[in-house]
C-alpha cells in the first residue's frame, strides 16, 4: 500500500539502528500425540520473543507493554480468529488429506512446524515467507501467491500444494497477511518498542579455567554476560595481538532479554601469563573492557581479604585482653 512505502524510510533507519535484519515471524508447532492435537505458537521480532499463544483461550499473550504495536483491538481479534481457524483447519487437512494414502503412518505421533513472517531486504522492501516441515523434513513453502512442494516432501507435498493452490480465498488471505499485514505490524512494533530495542546495557565479564584440555595445558575461559544489543566482540589477546586460537561459544539469551557469551583459549600453562580477554561493545563508549589472566585480586577479593585480616586482628586482641585480665 501507499502508506507502507511511506514507512520504508523509517524501516531503513531502524534497520541501521538495530544492527540486524528487521523481521517478524511466527513459529507454530502442531503435535498429534495420543489422538489429540497440541498447538503452540510464538511471535518473534528478530531474535526477541514478543508474543505467546494461549491455546486454551485462542488469544495472543503480549510479553511487553509495546507488543500490541499500532494494531487496533479489532485487528488483533481478526488475527486471533484467523490463527485459531488455521490451527483447526490444518489438523483436519492433515488428517483427511495428507493421511489418506498412508505415507505418514502411523497417524501419530506427528510433529508439524511452520514459520510464517516477513523480512526487510535492501532494495526489495519486505519479503514474506511461509515454510512448513513434517517430522523434521521440509514439506512445502509459499512464494509469490503459490504453494510450492519441497523435493523431500514427495507425493504428499505435491498433493498438499495442489489442494492449497485450488483454495484461492485462503491463498489470497495468506498473501495479504505477508505483503500488507506483516510489514505494517513489524514497523509499528519497531516504533512502539524503540526505547526498549535501542537500549544499551553494559556487559559484565569474568575469567576462570575450564576442564584441562591435556597435560601441561590450560583452558582459559572468558565469560561475558548481561549485554544488549547482541553484537559484541570478544577475543583473547597478548598485548595488542589477537590469539587466533580463541573459540567463541553460541550466544545464549538471559531471562531479562540480554545476552551471554563465552570465549575459550587452549594454551600451554607456561604461556598463560600476560594473556588478557578484551571485550568491545557499543554500550562501552569505545572504552574496551580488558581482563588480565592472573591479575591481582578483584575488588571483591580485596574486601574479603580485608575482612579476614580484621577478624584475625580482633581475635588476636581478644586473646591479648583475656591474657592481661
Amino acid at each position: 500500500s501507499a502508506m507502507l512505502w511511506l514507512l520504508l524510510p523509517l524501516a531503513a533507519a531502524l534497520f541501521l539502528g538495530f544492527g540486524e535484519p528487521v523481521s517478524y515471524h511466527l513459529i507454530q508447532t502442531s503435535s498429534f500425540h495420543n489422538h489429540s492435537w497440541v498447538h503452540l505458537c510464538s511471535g518473534w521480532l528478530g531474535e526477541l520473543q514478543t508474543h505467546r499463544w494461549n491455546s486454551s483461550s485462542g488469544t495472543f499473550i503480549f510479553l511487553y507493554p509495546w507488543s500490541r504495536g499500532n494494531f487496533s483491538d479489532k485487528e488483533w481479534i481478526d488475527l486471533e480468529k484467523f490463527f485459531w481457524i488455521n490451527f483447526i483447519g490444518f489438523q483436519e487437512f492433515y488428517t483427511h488429506h495428507l493421511m489418506s494414502e498412508g505415507e505418514f503412518y502411523p497417524l501419530y505421533p506427528a510433529d508439524i512446524q511452520m514459520a510464517t513472517g516477513c523480512e526487510l531486504h535492501s532494495g526489495k522492501g519486505f519479503v514474506g515467507f511461509v515454510q512448513a516441515a513434517i517430522q523434521g523434513y521440509d514439506f512445502l513453502s509459499f512464494q509469490n501467491e503459490t504453494w510450492l512442494p519441497s523435493p523431500k516432501g514427495g507425493r504428499k507435498a505435491q498433493k498438499a500444494c495442489t489442494l492449497l493452490n485450488l483454495s484461492q480465498d485462503y491463498t489470497h488471505r495468506v498473501q495479504w497477511l505477508l505483503s500488507d499485514n506483516c510489514p505494517r505490524f513489524t514497523l509499528g512494533l519497531l516504533d512502539a518498542g524503540k526505547a526498549h530495542l535501542q537500549r544499551q546495557v553494559k556487559p559484565e565479564a569474568w575469567l576462570s579455567s575450564g576442564p584441562s584440555p591435556g597435560p601441561g595445558h590450560l583452558l582459559l575461559v572468558c565469560y561475558v554476560s548481561g549485554f544488549y544489543p547482541k553484537p559484541v566482540w570478544v577475543m583473547w589477546m597478548r598485548g595488542e595481538q589477537e590469539q587466533q586460537g580463541t573459540q567463541r561459544g553460541d550466544f545464549l539469551p538471559n531471562a531479562d532479554g540480554t545476552w551471554y557469551l563465552q570465549a575459550t583459549l587452549d594454551v600451554a600453562a607456561e604461556e598463560a601469563a600476560g594473556l588478557s580477554c578484551r571485550v568491545k561493545h557499543s554500550s562501552l563508549g569505545g572504552q574496551d573492557l580488558i581482563l588480565y589472566w592472573g591479575a591481582p585480586h578483584s575488588s571483591l577479593g580485596l574486601i574479603l581479604l580485608a575482612v579476614i585480616v580484621a577478624l584475625a586482628l580482633l581475635t588476636g586482641l581478644g586473646f591479648w585482653f583475656m591474657k592481661r585480665w
